[in-house]
């Protein structure tokens, strides 16, 4: 017998876009030294939610596991990844360079140029995403307010 007042369940990808619309992730799967560190020295830095990749979920994985783990890892970016998700999307762009991380303070400007620089591109499409690719892997150059790229 179905339950007359039973409410439909959203979606996991319902429910990521919910939880983190107008938020930053760091996806990693472990971060080096004092890459943290430097982090919350920035203005915000402590800010951005932080998934470490390593762990699968155990049972029925949270909207964001679900999105790393079906989404995110598949696209075999270095990590550690930054997500920028706004309404009814989410850009992927991976933080490394030369097979290291990014120092934290370039977050911003990756994230100022993140509309037209992103390595993919995830869009609702059903229950889950589409993912459209965009950049290419090594093309993580990161151009700064200053006039000269990194």
């Amino acid at each position: 017998m179905l339950w007359p007042f039973r409410k439909h369940r959203s979606s996991a990808q319902q429910r990521f876009l919910e939880r983190f619309a107008g938020r930053v992730l760091i996806v990693h799967e472990g971060l080096p030294g004092d890459w943290l560190e430097e982090l919350f020295k920035l203005p915000g830095g402590a800010g951005y939610f932080r998934v470490d990749a390593r762990r699968r979920p155990e049972g029925r994985p949270t909207p964001v596991e679900w999105l790393v783990h079906e989404y995110v890892r598949p696209l075999e970016l270095p990590m550690p990844v930054l997500l920028r998700v706004s309404e009814g999307r989410v850009q992927v762009r991976h933080l490394t360079d030369r097979g290291r991380p990014r120092h934290p303070s370039e977050i911003a400007w990756m994230l100022d140029e993140i509309d037209t620089r992103h390595h993919a591109l995830l869009r609702p499409e059903g229950e889950g995403f589409r993912v459209d690719r965009a950049l290419g892997v090594e093309d993580n150059a990161v151009e700064t307010p200053y006039g000269f790229s990194l």
